[in-house]
């Protein structure tokens, strides 16, 4: 309770947030919010009663409004002292409220502003204390009115912030339901690269009593022993498949792609009406069956956005190796109508997860011409020392 009162008296509080802005007003919001506390601020000048004192309440008044994007209860703050030194000044017109019109529709936005971002045990105690004012300086017949609306705007807020809570907490559960759905994905597909391995392991084992000669009992033992070894790890690795395989998936029989099979990709890219450009490095790049398998699906999952965000828009496609990193680029122009930033959707989260679980990075951004570029970074090695 201290703690709460110490916040109440002295403290920032939570930080504000700017509402939702029309998209012509993005640019322009903050110079927009300057304008109308100028604006308002001379008019409540102009309303305000006789003396210097009363001039500069009513400009005062007006402050606590751009601050509420900021540190609504500094703001509240503000517009609380506001109007307590205003029962000392004399007013223009006998009014229900005992403040100026602007002073009160500046309060009223305040009072939201505090109840839609703060705790709520910081709303409680703004509730008695902004009452405690009105009952000391409002009229007695219009101070029961005055609490029922502030108790309104304070209740709606809250259900706002709520409401936004919730909103949020939504769309961390979908960020992490996106995250786990690639993460399950991309161990189903690497399931194949390392199932490949552990044959071969299990293979040369078997085999190496007949390929190698003169070999010692226990050295016959030792392959033995690797060759189960590998066979039951096969065997939990189906099991594990098993497991992330949804109901009714059929386990895939065609191999993994690689860098070999993006020719024939940007093919049919190619053959649905896209203008592609692709360059690969010349010779064997040397990578692991993964990375090959992250670059491959990364491009496949670019030029997807490509097709989507930006038909008809010429793209490049680039691969370059330096014997320890794998990078790929997919490069796109400027789209004919370009879209509003929504955030990461699932083919970012899944070549982003893929690029990291093999010791990589990638980069997705607006370029300056208006395009649009994937920047994946790839350790030959696939993350192994």
């Amino acid at each position: 309770m201290w703690g709460s009162l110490r916040e109440l008296a002295v403290g920032p509080g939570a930080p504000g947030a700017a509402p939702r802005r029309p998209r012509w007003l993005n640019r322009y919001w903050q110079q927009v919010l300057i304008g109308a506390t100028l604006v308002l601020g001379l008019i409540a000048r102009a309303n305000a009663g006789p003396g210097a004192l009363a001039q500069i309440l009513a400009v005062v008044g007006v402050v606590p409004l751009p601050l509420i994007a900021v540190r609504p209860l500094v703001a509240w703050r503000v517009a609380w002292v506001v109007a307590l030194l205003s029962w000392f000044v004399p007013a223009l017109h006998e009014t229900a409220w005992p403040w100026s019109t602007v002073s009160i529709l500046v309060f009223l936005v305040v009072l939201f502003a505090v109840g839609a971002t703060q705790q709520p045990r910081i709303t409680i105690l703004v509730w008695p204390t902004t009452i405690a004012l009105v009952i000391a300086e409002a009229k007695f017949g219009n101070q029961a009115g005055i609490t029922i609306l502030l108790t309104v705007v304070l209740l709606a807020a809250d259900q706002v912030r709520r409401r936004a809570r919730a909103q949020r907490d939504l769309a961390q559960q979908q960020v992490r339901s996106t995250v786990l759905t690639e993460r399950t994905r991309i161990a189903r597909e690497l399931h194949d690269v390392v199932a490949h391995h552990m044959s071969l392991i299990a293979v040369r084992a078997e085999t190496a009593p007949y390929r190698l000669t003169d070999l010692s009992e226990p050295t016959r033992e030792e392959f033995s022993q690797i060759s189960a070894a590998a066979r039951e790890s096969l065997v939990e690795m189906r099991r594990l498949l098993g497991v992330l395989r949804s109901e009714g998936q059929e386990a895939p029989t065609a191999p993994q792609p690689g860098i070999a099979d993006l020719g024939e990709l940007v093919e049919r890219a190619r053959q649905a009406g896209a203008e592609i450009d692709l360059m690969l490095p010349e010779g064997a790049v040397g990578a692991s069956p993964a990375v090959e398998l992250t670059a491959y699906r990364i491009v496949q999952e670019a030029l997807s956005n490509v097709a989507r965000h930006a038909p008809g828009v010429p793209a490049t496609v680039r691969l370059s190796s330096d014997r320890v990193e794998l990078t790929v680029v997919v490069r796109n122009g400027a789209p004919a109508r370009p879209l509003p930033p929504n955030g990461e959707g699932h083919g970012l989260v899944g070549m982003r997860e893929r690029a990291v679980g093999l010791g990589g990075q990638l980069f997705a951004g607006r370029r300056p011409d208006g395009g649009f570029e994937v920047r994946a970074v790839l350790p030959l090695s696939g993350g192994t020392e």
